[in-house]
């Protein structure tokens, strides 16, 4: 139970809804529970919420005319430039607590092929996951 409520949190967190997964993860280290099997779960969950968000950006053109849109043409535009500046490698950022969420919903819109975005996101995720598990586990000892 307690991995399914780690992947539960980790993809909320990667989605729009507030959610922190790192302080479920450290309290599940302090457990006892597997370091591989936390990660694991952590950054399938993690990974799984931003396709969400890549599925939500494909759908932006369909929604951008409405007046409830939150974004205005000029400033969608403007993520496209940034975007394309660092390409998809950009999607190796998508862990980043302020912004990455962005990076995955625009990896959407500019329709990064879904086997691209899923490798990239999930090393980036991983990656995070696994330094979280190092700095727990290493200033719990």
């Amino acid at each position: 139970m307690a991995y399914l409520s780690l992947f539960l949190t980790a993809f909320a967190a990667a989605t729009l809804l507030p959610a922190y997964s790192e302080v479920l993860l450290g309290g599940l280290v302090t457990q006892g529970f597997s370091l591989w099997w936390l990660w694991f779960w952590a950054t399938l969950g993690n990974t799984l919420g931003s396709v969400v968000n890549g599925i939500i950006g494909r759908q932006v053109d369909r929604f951008r005319h409405k007046r409830w849109f939150p974004m205005t043409d000029k400033q969608l535009e403007q993520a496209r430039i940034r975007f394309n500046r660092y390409g998809q490698w950009s999607l190796l950022l998508g862990w980043m607590p302020v912004g990455g969420d962005a990076l995955t919903l625009i990896g959407g819109i500019m329709r990064v092929p879904w086997l691209n975005f899923v490798i990239l996101v999930g090393i980036g995720k991983g990656i995070r996951y696994a330094i979280v598990l190092w700095l727990v586990v290493h200033a719990s000892s």
